[in-house]
């Protein structure tokens, strides 16, 4: 009797304590959150925090993730930044505190979020102010934050341009530089992160580093193409190219893959080619001819009214020539002689001629259409691969002939490029061989929808994908890449892993920076 009283009044003793012992743990918490945001009210910044009305930090355009940050810093200057990022840095390994930097929002997979931490609106950031640099080697100083839509107009006041791009010009630069910045421009200039001559980076300690190829050349290359693993892009050395100031811009129907591709090679290796070189994949298009009289003009209008699309699987090779209007004759000359070298189908050649800018800017306009419909702010399941040479055969017979073989639901690029003109020192992860191919499935999914343009249906078209790939050990590599594990980034990494993390522990230790990528958890780096 005794004992069982003896054990009962224990057990109500451990009951009370474990209460106790979890309120405190709560309230402590809670106070440790609660403190963050006041801890970082004491930052004497130029610009200013907002803690309330953040919902568009926990945003992007893949609309898969939401992630509501504590804290949203606009900053007004690259200190502001530094700051912000070394108060994180002081706080320690204990503060579960992480730094995101946002650009335009046009992350795919909550890349540029922070789940409880510091989201920094890099497009508030207007220092420094574009300065050229015109002579023999011109190019221009720009701020992280800046649009690449807009560098085009202002590098157009002066005659000259980027040498790279990419598809779309309404993101930061520091984003693309993240990644890479791949276009039709790249078989010939590289991607944007092999045509940069300096940096400005916000370490992951709040350091401000100048960085290029000479001078802390380590730091340099890791940034480029190290999604934002090592530092925040806030000022970056453009180089810069004369521009044209018209564009041909041609488009041509296949119905053989093998031919397509054997033409994209062949103009990818060509001394004399055209400026821009891309593909796509048509799948069961109604109508697409007529589609493209609205911008194109047929060579011949007869022949393209009798082409049928329906129910085909066709490949359109896109092209284009910069030139200037006193150069017409020998432009046109030259692009006949190059596209009597092709063997596209004839009674799908159409051809336009439109401003270097309205080129360029081509698919913001598409974006004005879309939005006053509605369907720019939908789930973007996109998946970009980069796939060898030698196996783009193996894949388009399964992917296009199988897996996608009824319909698509967005745009599916595929077009070559040459890993010579990248820049192998960056963090851009690369497929082996010289020539590899870029093959982006741009969906789109109906949010309201449980069917075929649903987004659950895309991304388990997406995984079938990527089983293939790995079943097939095609040697593919991902592109704007999302892993959910750290063994799974150490497989796309592969021998470069080693590399990746040293950089890691050198330049962001706390793992303070760029949390979305689910790469590194912090205050666990295991070195």
């Amino acid at each position: 009797m005794s004992f069982n009283i003896f054990t009962h009044t224990n057990l109500l003793f451990i009951r009370s304590f474990m209460i106790m012992l979890l309120s405190f743990i709560a309230i402590q918490l809670n106070l440790c959150f609660s403190n963050i945001p006041s801890s970082l009210t004491t930052l004497n910044v130029n610009g200013h925090f907002s803690f309330t009305n953040n919902e568009f930090a926990a945003k992007d355009y893949g609309n898969q993730y939401q992630f509501l940050p504590l804290a949203v810093l606009h900053p007004k200057s690259v200190s502001d930044i530094a700051m912000t990022v070394k108060h994180v840095w002081e706080l320690g390994p204990s503060s579960t505190l992480t730094v995101a930097a946002r650009g335009h929002g046009h992350s795919i997979q909550g890349q540029a979020q922070a789940h409880h931490g510091v989201v920094i609106n890099m497009e508030s950031l207007k220092t420094p102010k574009m300065h050229f640099e015109i002579g023999d080697s011109p190019y221009v100083d720009v701020s992280g934050g800046e649009l690449w839509i807009n560098i085009l107009h202002e590098s157009l006041k002066y005659g000259l341009t980027p040498k790279s791009w990419t598809d779309y010009l309404h993101l930061t630069v520091g984003g693309t530089l993240s990644n890479a910045g791949i276009s039709g421009q790249a078989f010939r200039h590289g991607p944007q992160i092999s045509n940069v001559h300096q940096l400005e980076v916000v370490t992951g300690k709040g350091e401000v580093v100048t960085c290029s190829a000479q001078q802390n050349a380590d730091l340099f290359s890791g940034v480029l193409g190290g999604l934002g693993q090592y530092g925040i892009i806030t000022r970056a050395r453009i180089s810069l190219e004369p521009a044209a100031q018209m564009v041909k811009w041609i488009r041509v129907l296949y119905s053989d893959f093998s031919t397509f591709t054997r033409d994209q090679e062949h103009l990818i290796s060509s001394e004399n080619t055209f400026d821009y070189i891309e593909g796509l994949v048509l799948i069961n298009r109604t109508g697409l001819l007529n589609n493209w009289r609205s911008s194109f003009n047929p060579k011949d209008d007869d022949q393209a009214s009798q082409f049928k699309s329906e129910g085909r699987t066709l490949f359109c090779l896109e092209m284009a020539k910069n030139f200037n209007p006193k150069k017409i004759v020998e432009t046109n000359e030259e692009i006949e002689s190059l596209l009597s070298k092709l063997n596209y189908i004839p009674s799908t050649l159409f051809m336009t001629e439109v401003t270097y800018v309205e080129f360029l800017d081509r698919v913001h306009t598409a974006e004005i259409k879309l939005q006053e419909k509605g369907l720019w702010d939908v789930p973007h399941p996109w998946l970009n691969l980069l796939i060898p040479k030698s196996k783009i055969h193996k894949f388009a017979d399964e992917v296009f002939g199988n897996i996608l073989a009824d319909t698509s639901n967005g745009p599916v690029l595929v077009y070559p490029v040459n890993k010579s003109k990248w820049n192998n020192m960056t963090s851009a992860v690369l497929p082996e061989e010289d020539i590899f191919y870029l093959v982006a499935f741009l969906s789109q999914a109906n949010p309201s929808s449980t069917g075929k343009d649903g987004l659950e249906h895309i991304l388990s078209l997406n995984k079938r994908i990527l089983d293939y790939c790995e079943e097939a050990q095609l040697g593919v590599k991902q592109y704007l890449p999302h892993y959910a594990t750290q063994d799974e980034w150490r497989a796309h990494f592969g021998q470069r892993w080693e590399t990746f993390e040293r950089r890691k522990f050198a330049y962001d230790p706390l793992a303070i920076l760029a949390p979305g990528q689910r790469i590194f958890q912090k205050g666990v780096l295991d070195l």
